[in-house]
């Protein structure tokens, strides 16, 4: 079967190495935010259990020329959705158009559900009265070309569990996840954040750290298709779990100035599983020091959104620069809007890169510091 793996702008590069080490895949293409390669059911059940960078995972059930919504019509009803879809069914389509001659998403959403029901009547599901598992279909036209899509994970692959509880601004764990796949951060090496918020990203450093795989803690849409499915996942989630690395050592630790951010961050690690792990300390910014070498900052910074919070962040900023220059070694990596950023920090940075946060462009700076001595 083919199979869809989605990834955010710029976050591509870190989910096509994911899926090289998890299903041995080389030489793989991202086009439009997706990433496909041909692969088994095992390989969906892996890539939604162990992907910690990635949207989603689906199946592609169909490609077509779409120019109008007869051509949706008639592309939609020749997928075979009656070797995926159960008799009880509830059957979510959702949309997307870009640059194409159909741009009405609703309209799009209301032909292909229409045909997809038609497909399966005449294929003798009778009246679908979908009051079973969630299949969840999305059509993508873009320039004029229409994917048919089976999403196999339900909720975004940054649903991790833990976080149940919602902080100010929260950083999407997928995103977490990928800076620190774009650092130089080992386990070796101390971690820290100093504006850790509800402590996502101390988290999955921790979880990344101790083999803990990403949707160790969640359930996925598929495995509720059929018995097969769930015989698959039950199978890898068993053997994942042991191979965590609960006895590795590992020095993690996030701060801010806020009490209640911090009070959250102890609650979702808990719910991790790693709260033992990390070190959570109220601290202003200005006060971080350090006695470690060769440690890896990795922060996301408030943003001040507002005219009136721009004298805040500036100061914040340089408070931020400050105590970074004086760590012997360090590396540090922000994520932020901010333009002026590294004016503010009082250094250039050696490398950057354009991410988003949800819909806020920003870039992520990294500063970096010397490598750790061979021993």
């Amino acid at each position: 079967m083919k199979i869809s793996v989605s990834a955010s702008s710029g976050v591509e590069a870190v989910v096509k190495r994911e899926l090289s080490r998890l299903v041995g895949k080389e030489d793989l293409a991202a086009i439009n935010g997706r990433i496909t390669f041909d692969g088994s059911e095992e390989d969906i059940a892996k890539c939604n259990l162990y992907l910690r960078s990635a949207n989603r995972v689906g199946i592609i059930l169909g490609e077509f020329k779409a120019e109008n919504f007869d051509d949706i019509f008639d592309g939609v009803k020749s997928v075979d959705f009656e070797n995926y879809l159960s008799r009880r069914a509830k059957i979510d389509v959702t949309a997307k158009c870009v640059q194409s001659k159909i741009y009405a998403i609703s309209a799009t959403q209301s032909v292909a559900k229409k045909a997809i029901c038609e497909r399966l009547k005449e294929r003798g599901y009778g009246d679908l009265k979908e009051d079973g598992e969630r299949y969840r279909i999305e059509i993508s036209v873009h320039k004029d070309y229409a994917t048919v899509t089976l999403d196999t994970s339900g909720e975004g692959l940054h649903r991790r569990g833990y976080r149940g509880l919602v902080g100010e601004a929260p950083l999407k764990e997928t995103l977490a996840a990928a800076m620190i796949e774009l650092s130089v951060w080992k386990s070796e090496r101390t971690l820290c954040d100093a504006f850790c918020g509800s402590g996502t990203i101390p988290i999955e450093a921790c979880m990344i750290a101790k083999n803990i795989p990403a949707g160790i803690n969640r359930k996925f849409d598929f495995e509720e298709w059929n018995p097969r499915y769930k015989s698959i996942i039950e199978r890898l989630r068993e053997r994942a779990k042991d191979e965590i690395d609960y006895k590795k050592e590992v020095k993690i630790c996030g701060f801010d100035i806020d009490e209640k951010q911090l009070s959250l961050a102890r609650k979702h690690a808990a719910i991790a599983g790693v709260e033992k792990y990390i070190h959570f300390q109220r601290a202003d910014v200005k006060d971080f020091s350090s006695s470690d070498r060769y440690g890896v900052m990795i922060c996301n910074p408030p943003y001040g959104e507002r005219l009136s919070e721009r004298h805040e962040i500036e100061k914040i900023y340089r408070d931020y620069g400050k105590a970074f220059s004086a760590l012997k070694d360090w590396s540090a990596y922000t994520l932020t809007p901010v333009t002026d950023f590294e004016r503010l920090f009082g250094r250039k940075a050696d490398k950057k890169r354009k991410l988003y946060n949800g819909k806020i462009e920003c870039c992520y700076y990294a500063m970096l510091g010397a490598p750790p001595k061979k021993t």
